[in-house]
This record gives structure tokens, sequence and C-alpha cells, in this order.
């Protein structure tokens, strides 16, 4: 996985404490989600955070109480950057990535690392955030729908839900995405649109699907009053016989 070297952390430092004209709070928050992204959430110490950020551990207490009060306000972040970037992405008519527009940009917390750290740990939190982007991307969805870049579905917010879940289950596995196709879902996002191995598959199942239509009819109406046919042009179908 590409992390950062000792200069370019170097380098966020010195901006946060020369010239940075955002308020200290979110300093401190940046300095956090920064933090939480390289090293997890419980590995890292109100004394790091406040180093980073060019502040005092005091003032990081003083400001958000405790280290999961901060990471609260760090999930808030990620959740909002989600909505405004994506909901950006379907206006403008893109194609659908659930997560390609979130990856590591200029002057941006690294939210893709972030969200591979934290995912997995279950707390509260990152449960309400999930929540809050299966509700974002069903808005987003939706309005793809109805801007004509995102077919009809009877189930936006199934849809919506599987393509978030599938996304950020692939940012928790995010080492053996990087080991089998060769692409770091933490890294730029140029990375990604260079790599065929992933974008190719990825835009065939996005843009094609992959089971055969007389087999999704079949699965879809598995288990009804009545709809027990073996799909036509299959072994044992009547067109078989």
């Amino acid at each position: 996985m590409n992390m950062r070297s000792s200069g370019d952390e170097s380098a966020m430092v010195h901006a946060l404490r020369d010239g940075d004209d955002r308020s200290t709070p979110a300093r401190i928050r940046d300095a956090a989600l920064s933090c939480f992204a390289e090293r997890g959430v419980r590995p890292t110490t109100v004394r790091q955070i406040a180093e980073r950020a060019g502040v005092s551990a005091a003032l990081v207490i003083h400001h958000f109480g405790s280290k999961e009060r901060l990471r609260g306000a760090c999930d808030r972040r990620v959740a909002a950057l989600i909505r405004e970037r994506k909901t950006a992405v379907m206006r403008a008519g893109s194609g659908l990535d659930p997560l390609a527009v979130l990856r590591d940009q200029a002057g941006d917390p690294p939210i893709q690392r972030y969200l591979a750290r934290t995912l997995a740990e279950g707390t509260p939190e990152v449960a309400a955030l999930v929540d809050e982007m299966i509700d974002d991307a069903e808005r987003y969805v939706r309005e793809g729908m109805e801007r004509g870049v995102l077919r009809r579905s009877d189930d936006p917010r199934g849809v919506a839900a599987v393509l978030t879940l599938w996304s950020l289950g692939a940012m928790v596995l995010h080492e053996h995405v990087e080991r089998v196709l060769g692409v770091d879902l933490t890294g730029p996002a140029e990375a990604h649109a260079e790599n065929p191995a992933y974008v190719g598959p990825a835009l065939e199942l996005l843009s094609h699907g992959l089971v055969m239509p007389h087999w999704f009819e079949a699965i879809a109406t598995a288990g009804r009053p009545g709809e027990d046919d073996v799909p036509p042009g299959t072994v044992g179908s009547e067109e078989e016989s």
C-alpha cells in the first residue's frame, strides 16, 4: 500500500502550523483523520494527533473531550465529503464508481485510508457512517436513474446498499486487491484508470451485468407461487426436450 513518506508528513505538519486558515478544531480533526488513516484509531494517541496538528494535547481534549468524540467528528467529516462529491459526480452525468471520487487528491484528508482502517472495527460510529453513506447513495442512485446515467430499478435502495457495501468491502480488503489486481484502492484515482485488470471487469459488471436475462428472471421469481419453471434454453426446459 502506498503510504505517505516522512517528507510528506513533515510538509503536512508545516502546513498545519504555518499559514493554515482553518479553525483550530478543523485542524485537529483533519490531523486526527490523517493519524487514524496511517495507524488505526486504537493505536493512535491524543499526543500524536496534537503533534500533527501543531497544538497541545490539552487543547485537543478542550475542543473534543475525548479521542472517541474526535473520531466521531472524523466520521462525520468523511460522510459529508462523500455526500458532497458523489452528488456532484452524478449531477455531472459521470459513470458510477461508488468510491472513485474520494480517492486521495491534493489538499484532501486521506479518506480512503481512513475508511480502510476504520470500517472493520465495528464501532457505533462506523455503523452510523455506513448507514449514512447508504442513505446518501440511495439519493444519488435515484438521481442517476432520473438523469439516464443508471438503469431503472424496482429497488433503488437495495441497489445503493449493495454498491456501497461492495465498495466498502473492497476497501477493507485493499491489500488483497492490490496483491491480486495490482491496484491500490487507497491511492490516487489516476492509478485505477490506468489499470485494465481492475477497471475493465468493474466497468463490465456495472455496465452489462453478469447473469444472462433468462437466468435473471428465474432467480428473481424463485419461490413465487407458480414460478418454478426452468429457464428456456437450459437443460431440462421444454425447448430442450
